[in-house]
């Protein structure tokens, strides 16, 4: 039984804590052990318990192998905490597990965890500026609305290019874009997109609508340097001039043969001992409180490795600008580090990968309230960072291109066509109904052909066309629709009744050969002189 993967979705941290305790419970290995001179069965060491799970979390692709001893120590105290596990005397609730021959078991039973139950986000999609939407403050109540019908008339003319006719037009100017109507698509379409590459039905559980700020999606997509960081109007938001001169120092450590370099021994340490006391005393972690779940659900797309990088991509648009540099500049400077091959150890015992995750997965992503993974979740995400902090900091081009494409698009003047009744405001409809497949597939290749060939029909009938008028449009109507008039003139036989030859008249004689009819051919004497 091997750890499956928890993709995407609402809750993925309660799933995670629910599938190891279950996997905990049933693969532990439980045997016989004897304390102060008594035998208990069915029991483990808490060093047996760390061993197992170690490896076992080591090897889980939710989790990968950055994952601690030390982390596994801590995750067996949230265990013992929530009665997972109890001591042989059946004491719990306490976080006093340590690695060490002290003897646990399992109790009787160990509920899972319920999922949290958070307050109803947003659900309906925000609105992009249509051509006819009003301006702001006014109202749509009790607006008269004429009801549309489409007969033939007017499918001519708004399809009037299809059928070879094209009517006088008029350029019609749309209502200026305001910088809200701007704002706003910015924000629905950013939030769409990352709906669909989560390959979620709703952001609903995941994300709270209301707390997405649109200026700053436009702020971290235009203003940012040559190098792609985020430049702020603020300055007084920046990291402090001491923090940025330290992580220049590591980020930029030189050669030994330098003699720029301090030379006290211990030096490096110090520099980045201030560094993370920076970071370690942030009121709130770089990603942000709000957008935690919204994190640990892409790190169900590490997998697909091409998707997790575009759906954290749009999830970092989505940071407070300040919070944006802050993480881009942490990130540059913590792979530089571990690059280097010059910087001297900045722990002893752990290895300059390890110490970055460690130091930093903390103060860039955690919960606000008591998640039991939180930890190892962090984990994994900084160590997914780390590896493609270039790619997934940078603006996700095909984003901001279908945006940009949309926002010129609603400014674009409008042609419009006599008659056709574009003025006409429709009342959207509340609701979708959900249909089969079978019925989307018969929808599909019938509901547009039946008015189609009921317009085949009245072009056939129509006797104001003359005859050349006629063939015209249905040889322009075979040209646009083949499949449709192939069903309605399956044969050429059929197509040619539809216009009969007309019987031709009969060439009249010539009054000389009715008068004298042909005779036999008869030799004549020639006249030779």
């Amino acid at each position: 039984m091997e750890h499956r993967i928890v993709g995407p979705g609402p809750y993925r941290a309660t799933k995670l804590w629910n599938e190891t305790v279950e996997l905990f419970r049933a693969r532990m290995p439980l045997r016989k052990h004897r304390c102060r001179f008594k035998s208990y069965e069915h029991c483990f060491t808490a060093a047996e318990a760390v061993d197992w799970l170690h490896e076992l979390l080591r090897c889980s692709q939710n989790f990968g192998p950055e994952v601690t001893r030390k982390q596994t120590v801590q995750l067996l105290k949230k265990f013992l905490k929530n009665h997972v596990i109890e001591d042989i005397k059946g004491k719990w609730g306490q976080e006093d597990f340590e690695d060490n021959r002290h003897l646990y078991r399992f109790p009787p039973s160990s509920p899972l965890k319920p999922y949290p139950k958070k307050p109803t986000y947003q659900k309906d999609a925000i609105k992009f500026p249509e051509w006819n939407d009003p301006p702001p403050g006014t109202s749509q109540e009790n607006i008269p609305v004429r009801p549309l019908v489409m007969n033939s008339e007017m499918w001519f003319k708004r399809h009037s290019i299809a059928i070879g006719e094209v009517p006088a037009c008029r350029l019609v100017y749309r209502r200026q874009l305001t910088e809200a109507n701007v704002e706003e698509i910015w924000k629905s379409m950013t939030l769409s997109y990352l709906q669909k590459v989560l390959g979620l039905d709703s952001l609903e559980e995941v994300l709270d609508i209301k707390l997405v700020n649109s200026k700053f999606i436009i702020h971290n997509v235009y203003s940012v340097s040559k190098q792609g960081v985020v430049i702020l109007d603020d300055k007084s938001k920046e990291l402090p001039h001491w923090v940025l001169s330290a992580m220049k120092c590591l980020a930029n450590w030189p050669n030994c043969s330098d003699l720029k370099q301090p030379m006290y021994l211990g030096f490096e340490k110090d520099v980045f001992k201030t560094i993370a006391d920076y970071y370690g005393h942030l009121k709130e972690p770089l990603l942000t409180f709000h957008l935690f779940d919204a994190f640990v659900s892409v790190l169900g797309l590490l997998q697909k490795e091409k998707m997790a990088i575009e759906a954290f991509q749009i999830c970092c648009l989505l940071l407070p600008p300040e919070n944006r540099r802050k993480l881009q500049l942490l990130m540059r400077m913590m792979a530089r580090i571990c690059l280097n091959k010059e910087m001297p150890p900045l722990c002893d015992g752990l290895g300059t990968r390890t110490l970055m995750v460690q130091t930093f997965s903390r103060c860039i992503l955690c919960s606000k309230d008591e998640v039991d993974l939180d930890e190892l979740l962090a984990v994994r995400l900084v160590t997914f960072l780390m590896d493609n902090y270039q790619e997934i900091l940078k603006v996700p081009l095909a984003l901001q291109t279908s945006i940009e494409e949309r926002v010129a698009h609603l400014r674009r003047v409008q042609i419009k066509y006599p008659g056709a009744d574009m003025d006409i405001t429709l009342s959207a409809p509340s609701f979708c109904r959900q249909i089969s497949p079978g019925e989307f597939e018969y929808q599909r290749a019938y509901g547009s052909q039946e008015p189609l060939a009921a317009l085949l029909e009245e072009v056939i009938t129509d006797a104001k066309l003359s005859s050349k008028e006629k063939k015209k449009k249905l040889k322009q109507f075979q040209k646009s629709y083949p499949e449709v008039y192939q069903e309605r003139f399956p044969t050429p036989e059929s197509e040619a009744l539809l216009f009969p030859e007309k019987p031709k008249p009969k060439p009249q004689l010539l009054m000389w050969a009715l008068k004298n009819p042909f005779q036999p051919f008869q030799r004549t004497r020639s006249f030779r002189m």
